[in-house]
């Protein structure tokens, strides 16, 4: 189910905008609390004393994903400022969520029923009675918002919280510590990302996000599994293989894009005097041949795999 999952590991946004619109959280997921997740995490080379750690994130955890592993802790450690995707102050911004709605209200008069076909209007209306969730109100919104709803909520039932997140707990750490922080982007770029979505994959995402209910939402633990064990090749596999070969103009904006855009903002963290950046992004956006890692080495940086002890 390519499109719902690419899209949910892409938005940080979602995660914490929907995250009051969505279902109540569950029992914990099933984790080994005992041992800490290893950690998708590169580091970067650059001119000096300038290194930035590239570090994959899962954007809804579990309190027994941490603590997190000694190799986390010692790039946080090194490092004298945090840029994510979207700066604190954005997350923060009491905008972000009534914004995120704006975008997502319909203004033509029409009715998300005329958007879908019969089977997953039928889908989407058991699980609206199933979940206690306003069906009148849904029919105001576009399509790509309803399946976000429904998978950040599913996700909250498994667990994992959007409070608890890589991205959030690095947020918080950084205030606390006194370090810089900066943004990739700013709320009109992410927002745009999804609401620029065609017809047919908003359509698509909703009968995803419905189907994978059915489920058990059996994807999204997979996927939680393979980012603890830190199995890059699983999660490149799973999130980006097929939606890249199905729907590359799709993929082009939500993952390759954004990735061109991010790198020239980094360079200048990896010229001499700058000392060491931690980077905290969705984990998907440092995988493959497209990804961030990549595209730094092909800029002639060393970029080395950290990962004490992990079998890979």
């Amino acid at each position: 189910m390519p499109i719902r999952t690419l899209l949910r590991s892409a938005a940080l946004l979602l995660a914490v905008a929907l995250a009051p619109l969505a279902a109540a959280r569950g029992a914990p997921a099933d984790t080994a609390a005992s041992k800490p997740p290893v950690p998708l995490l590169w580091k970067v080379t650059g001119a000096g004393d300038a290194r930035v750690y590239l570090l994959g994130s899962f954007h809804l955890l579990t309190a027994q994903d941490y603590p997190l592993s000694a190799d986390v802790e010692k790039a946080f450690d090194a490092s004298q400022r945090v840029v994510f995707e979207l700066s604190p102050e954005d997350m923060q911004s009491p905008e972000l969520s009534s914004r995120m709605v704006q975008a997502a209200t319909r203004t033509d008069g029409s009715e998300l029923k005329r958007d879908l076909d019969e089977a997953t209007w039928h889908k989407l209306q058991a699980f609206a009675a199933s979940n206690n969730l306003p069906l009148p109100q849904l029919q105001g919104m576009k399509a790509w918002f309803v399946g976000l709803t429904i998978s950040v909520g599913q996700m909250q039932k498994m667990g994992l919280d959007p409070a608890l997140g890589l991205d959030r707990h690095f947020m918080e750490r950084a205030q606390k510590t006194g370090r810089k922080t900066a943004g990739l982007e700013d709320i009109d770029t992410q927002i745009r990302m999804l609401d620029g979505m065609s017809a047919t994959e908003q359509r698509q995402m909703l009968a995803e996000a419905l189907d994978e209910v059915d489920k058990g939402d059996v994807q999204a633990r997979q996927l939680h599994d393979a980012w603890r064990r830190g199995d890059d090749r699983l999660l490149w596999n799973k999130m980006a293989v097929e939606m890249r070969q199905q729907y590359p103009q799709l993929y082009q904006r939500i993952n390759t894009g954004r990735n061109d855009a991010w790198v020239p903002k980094l360079v200048p963290y990896l010229q001499a005097g700058q000392g060491g950046t931690l980077v905290v992004v969705g984990g998907l956006h440092l995988l493959g041949s497209d990804g961030v890692v990549e595209k730094l080495k092909a800029r002639g940086y060393k970029v080395e795999r950290v990962c004490t002890g992990c079998k890979r």
